[in-house]
């Protein structure tokens, strides 16, 4: 085997706070924020003299877990625009399974997202959507019908 588990999917983010409260209101718990600065971690990701301020984010089921990182130094780098579409190059979503996709869209557009699309129903399967959040961050959201 080469893998154990995937731990967990990496997002830099310019406001944190906003962020980690769109991702509370989906269902996700914060499970510990943190500065990460010093040697080390700049040895790991390749950045002298880095500040981070990072939050884990974790699931519900404890399975899945988001990294937002906050760059303080060096500045974080843009380029992809925060409304890029779905075959924009590189990872574009990250998506929920959630047991009422309505109430899901509505708590979140409290928190200024809004949807990409539209809401459709595959077969009897499943209802989807895409709903971008702060910072143009892309969930999809999947309701399993029947």
């Amino acid at each position: 085997m080469t893998i154990l588990r995937m731990d967990n999917v990496g997002i830099v983010v310019d406001d944190l706070d906003a962020v980690i409260a769109f991702f509370v209101e989906l269902g996700m718990e914060l499970e510990g924020k943190a500065l990460i600065e010093g040697r080390w971690a700049a040895r790991v990701v390749g950045l002298d003299d880095q500040r981070v301020d990072v939050a884990m984010m974790r699931s519900p089921d404890g399975h899945g877990r988001i990294e937002l990182a906050k760059y303080h130094t060096p500045k974080a780098i843009g380029g992809v625009p925060e409304d890029a579409p779905a075959n924009t190059l590189g990872i574009r979503r990250i998506m929920f399974a959630v047991d009422d996709i309505d109430d899901v869209i509505a708590r979140l557009r409290t928190h200024g997202a809004e949807l990409v699309g539209e809401v459709v129903q595959y077969k009897d399967i499943h209802r989807l959507c895409y709903i971008r959040g702060p910072e143009g961050i892309v969930v999809a959201l999947a309701e399993e019908l029947g």
